[in-house]
């Protein structure tokens, strides 16, 4: 219970904090083309020399070219930089910080998925602290300082990271590969430009992945404890234009309205989790996820109705306010939290994303619980901190509660089990 108590402590006097910064301004660009206004506002700004960061693909496919026109019209310098592959490693952000003072470039462009975004973050991070190390920013408010400007540009709806506090980064710790969080609310981007043209050529199994992830930051936000109004609506609008919106772009990409509602769904999302953190469904994910190059999305699909499911009856009437917006009936709290879930899995099975996880090897089931359970705890204010896979947990600390459970959630998840 003494844990219990520092745990909720922590927790409340972080939201306090929060909630006093949540309204940071931020210039917002949505429409399709948008991304062309860019070089006029670089100009504006009075800036003359740019780092790209972006995937090679993007480079290839010529998607840029208009851009970068309209850059050179303005005598606007772009310094392209592609070296960043899926689940960044901390060598990328390096070369890429290496890159920006070679340069001697005045800002950060970043245009992609969220990988690249949260690369960019973290080399404008290194650019602002250039004596530490991505490592020694792990965690909550390891930055403390003013970026180079940064404009954000997503090239998916699901990872937010356009409107967040955080950057998530590969690192190889013991010789394996681990993923933590830089959270520093200097780390949201100044501007962000939501065009749903760079989202058409998205697969639809990539739209389906990233759309889960999305709507997975906007349940975890709501549900967990001391969400403030704000956060709230945004999660309930983030939720409501996810459903509505995802299934019409998995059918069909090329519809500019419905991938344009996606990519607001994800900011919503993002501004939610930036001000009230995610939850378990996360935690587990980015540990499954650095073990066994699981897609982030896909593997909070598997898990986000799981662990609603493990939650119980705390989170149901959180669950039947999500499920009175989405009108799916039910006479009582209880019938209407079900719904809510069941319309998840039901969403998710209609993009053939699998109910299960790739195997889990046993061996590794206390391995994903210590990750897990750093992550977690004490920073995330989820809706109960132990959570009861089957009995009760009376008389455990929450650390060793919260083992007990992932080792029992890894069971349940594995379809090999």
């Amino acid at each position: 219970m003494h844990s219990i108590f520092w745990f909720r402590t922590r927790q409340w006097v972080l939201s306090r904090v929060l909630h006093l910064t949540e309204h940071k301004k931020q210039t917002l660009l949505a429409a399709p083309d948008a991304v062309l206004l860019l070089p006029t506002l670089f100009r504006k700004r009075r800036i003359s020399r740019i780092l790209l960061v972006t995937t090679p693909g993007f480079v290839r496919r010529g998607t840029l070219t208009s851009l970068l026109d309209g850059c050179k019209k303005e005598n606007i310098s772009v310094t392209i930089f592609s070296e960043i592959a899926p689940d960044p490693q901390i060598e990328s952000v390096e070369q890429g910080f290496r890159l920006y003072q070679q340069i001697q470039a005045q800002a950060i462009l970043a245009i992609g998925g969220g990988s690249v975004l949260d690369a960019a973050k973290l080399i404008g991070a290194r650019v602002c602290c250039p004596k530490k190390t991505v490592p020694a920013m792990r965690g909550l408010l390891k930055v403390r300082r003013k970026l180079p400007p940064l404009f954000a540009v997503p090239t998916t709806a699901g990872t937010g990271s356009e409107a967040t506090a955080a950057a998530v980064i590969t690192d190889c710790i013991d010789g394996k590969p681990y993923k933590y969080a830089v959270n520093d609310l200097c780390l949201i981007p100044d501007t962000a430009v939501l065009d749903p043209r760079l989202t058409i050529s998205l697969p639809s199994s990539m739209t389906a992945d990233t759309g889960m992830d999305a709507l997975t930051h906007a349940m975890e936000a709501f549900l967990n404890l001391f969400a403030s109004h704000s956060v709230q609506n945004a999660s309930i609008e983030a939720v409501c234009e996810n459903f509505h919106a995802l299934p019409e772009a998995w059918r069909d990409g090329s519809r500019l309205a419905a991938r344009q509602e996606m990519l607001h769904a994800s900011y919503l999302a993002g501004f939610a989790f930036t001000n009230n953190f995610v939850g378990y469904v996360h935690a587990i994910a980015h540990a499954v996820g650095a073990l066994y190059h699981i897609p982030h999305g896909r593997a909070n699909a598997v898990l986000l109705p799981a662990v609603l499911r493990e939650y119980g009856s705390c989170i149901a009437p959180k669950l039947a306010v999500l499920a009175d917006a989405l009108s799916l009936g039910g006479d009582t709290v209880s019938e209407k939290a079900e719904r809510m879930i069941a319309a998840i899995e039901a969403m998710r099975d209609s993009f053939d994303i699998p109910s299960t996880l790739p195997h889990l090897s046993p061996n590794d089931y206390t391995e994903i619980a210590r990750r897990a359970l750093k992550e977690a705890n004490p920073t995330y204010p989820v809706p109960q901190i132990c959570i009861r896979p089957a009995g009760s947990f009376i008389g455990l600390r929450p650390s060793k509660a919260y083992l007990v459970f992932v080792k029992q959630f890894c069971l349940k998840v594995d379809h090999c089990r």
